[in-house]
């Protein structure tokens, strides 16, 4: 039962479905949370229109860049292909670059999971677009109006999303407006909706249509993906815990959880001079350079010098 259920969770995670439907949920509820807790619009002229716009897109440009900046891939391709900083150590093929395309598309429709979802939802809730557009009514042709002045009806007009306490006459002004501002947003939350599914199918199909893999070609190569990322990083793990640990017996004559410990090395004051200075990047053409604080300073020989240690008797 449990390689099932891991496969199962391994198999869940590298489906895109489940994990857009996941942000997709995860964004509704934070919407939700964020319209019950913090959202109050100010109801005053000059500053309905700010408060709920900043509320409307603000959030969904932060999930959009996030979006981005979360996706490893993202970085890999902006380093290894986007990057001109760095020297190019090999020639880049048109092949890899149409796939570094569809990797980037792929990075793109993910991204875009979140921000869509944000913006579809409060539109369809209306809450901030009838706050922003609360401003912009026209109420002329309702005889109630007549006899107001202007500065006076923007006041009351921006006080309409406070639902406060009015003439039946303005109440019902009011209640008319707030449908007709309803209507307005939850018809751009359709559209919106509805572009964002045509755009998906369409950007699919071209992106089928210009791969150059076959269908089990491009099942293949995001197998081997997810396969080399997750190999690289057990690997990655291992490698740099056993380096680490060689620098350490270096350092202080011991390995970490050796219970049988009969040599100690008392680093001296030089040692910790350097390797209090990091040496994080490879660089250059040093193709052994540091990559962490311990690095291989300190020398064989002194570590097997007896004038720097301490030996444990049983």
């Amino acid at each position: 039962m449990g390689p099932t259920l891991n496969s199962m969770v391994s198999s869940l995670q590298r489906s895109g479905t489940f994990i857009n439907s996941l942000i997709a949920a995860l964004t509704i509820g934070g919407q939700q949370l964020l319209s019950s807790f913090t959202f109050r619009c100010p109801c005053q002229v000059g500053k309905n229109f700010y408060y709920g716009s900043a509320f409307l897109v603000i959030p969904a440009l932060i999930l959009l860049v996030a979006g981005y900046a979360l996706r490893s891939q993202m970085w890999t391709i902006s380093s290894e292909y986007c990057c001109s900083c760095v020297r190019p150590h090999r020639r880049i093929s048109p092949l890899e670059r149409k796939l570094a395309c569809l990797r980037f598309l792929g990075i793109t429709g993910r991204a875009l999971v979140a921000p869509l979802t944000w913006l579809a939802v409060t539109l369809l809730t209306g809450t901030y677009y009838e706050c922003a557009a609360s401003e912009f009514a026209s109420v002329d042709h309702y005889p109630v109006f007549d006899n107001v002045s202007a500065s006076k009806r923007e006041e009351i007009i921006a006080g309409f999303p406070c639902c406060k306490s009015a003439p039946s006459d303005v109440t019902l002004v009011r209640d008319e407006v707030a449908l007709l501002h309803r209507y307005q947003s939850q018809m751009l939350g359709w559209i919106l909706i509805t572009l964002a599914t045509i755009a998906v199918l369409v950007s699919r199909c071209l992106a089928r249509w210009c791969s150059p893999l076959t269908t089990l070609q491009h099942c293949y190569w995001t197998t081997h993906l997810h396969n080399e990322r997750e190999l690289f990083e057990q690997a990655a793990q291992q490698h740099s815990r056993l380096l680490i640990m060689r620098r350490l017996k270096k350092l202080f004559g011991f390995v970490p959880g050796n219970e049988d410990v009969t040599h100690i090395r008392i680093p001296s004051c030089q040692d910790w001079k350097d390797i209090s200075a990091p040496s994080l990047l490879c660089m250059g053409d040093d193709l052994q350079g540091h990559y962490s604080f311990l690095g291989d300073r300190v020398e064989e020989d002194r570590e097997e010098s007896k004038s720097e240690g301490i030996e444990l008797k049983p």
